[in-house]
């Protein structure tokens, strides 16, 4: 199998096998993010995808899940995601789910009758990176899309029955922000029915555009306190039913996990004693991540 640069994948997606079809990330410029930064965007070739199916089928055997990498694989046209799913279906007649990462961007470069044709192909679930649900940190952190982009075109998946994770980021909005920006988050996660929701948090890695602005006094990252206030008000707001919201990335204060609305009293007292058990030093301190 061929892998260039680095390979990131979601951790649910431990596994399942990955398919190189993209290498880096199309849009490469959220102001947070330094993942690509030395990995120049190409889409691979064909025959050699041909190659790493061939290999996988010796390895596997069958599969009913696929992870197609890198960054944002869905920024591939429709007629090549298609070229794409029809040579997997074939080693893989059994094949039931073609998934990867996805940004706003990419969706709505797609049409209707683009996204039907790719449900057929079984491209059927989405990773889309939205980071957050507020319209001005959407647009400081340079997503590449407005919020009312985000409600438009999740809204479209739904209607093709291409279900999405929404992949968001506690603490991007900064200090004193946390709980607005869960506020709005809530509001389009409630109208928009992801499947899943993942909480990561924000790092401030060197190199970033991020890290220049903290420099520069134009961001203050948020506290762990405010983090932690942030996450809980997300979950009490959150009302979607039967979604696994999962806050277990190593970047997180304290690790969650649970069904919506089912354990959603459980999570929020897991993070009421992390916030009893710790310290005023901590609570009150911006800490250094190390990894996305």
């Amino acid at each position: 199998m061929k892998y260039t640069g680095p390979i990131y994948r979601p951790p649910v997606e431990a596994d399942t096998l990955l398919l190189q079809v993209t290498v880096g990330c199309a849009h490469n410029r959220c102001t947070f993010c330094t993942m690509y930064k030395d990995t120049p965007f190409h889409i691979e070739q064909l025959d050699q995808i041909e190659q790493d199916l061939r290999e996988a089928k010796q390895m596997c055997g069958s599969l009913t899940r696929i992870f197609l990498v890198n960054g944002d694989a869905f920024v591939l046209s429709a007629r090549r995601l298609k070229e794409i799913a029809a040579k997997i279906i074939a080693y893989f007649p059994e094949m039931e789910t073609i998934t990867m990462y996805a940004s706003v961007q990419n969706i709505m470069d797609k049409t209707d009758a683009e996204l039907a044709e790719l449900r057929q192909f079984r491209i059927n679930d989405l990773y889309v990176g939205l980071e957050s649900g507020h319209g001005e940190v959407i647009e400081k952190i340079n997503k590449g899309h407005q919020l009312a982009d985000a409600y438009m075109q999740l809204e479209r998946l739904n209607k093709a029955d291409i279900r999405h994770s929404a992949l968001l980021m506690l603490g991007v909005a900064g200090k004193n922000k946390g709980i607005e920006n869960a506020t709005e988050t809530a509001k389009l996660l409630n109208t928009t029915k992801p499947s899943l929701v993942w909480l990561g948090t924000l790092g401030i890695f060197a190199g970033s555009e991020l890290s220049r602005d903290i420099e520069n006094q134009l961001f203050e990252p948020a506290t762990e306190l405010e983090i932690l206030e942030e996450e809980k008000k997300l979950i009490e707001l959150l009302d979607l039913t039967d979604v696994p919201l999962y806050g277990i990335h190593p970047t997180n204060t304290t690790p969650i996990k649970g069904v919506l609305p089912r354990d959603k009293a459980r999570m929020i007292q897991t993070i009421d004693r992390t916030i009893q058990s710790s310290s005023s030093t901590f609570l009150n301190q911006a800490l250094k991540r190390s990894t996305l």
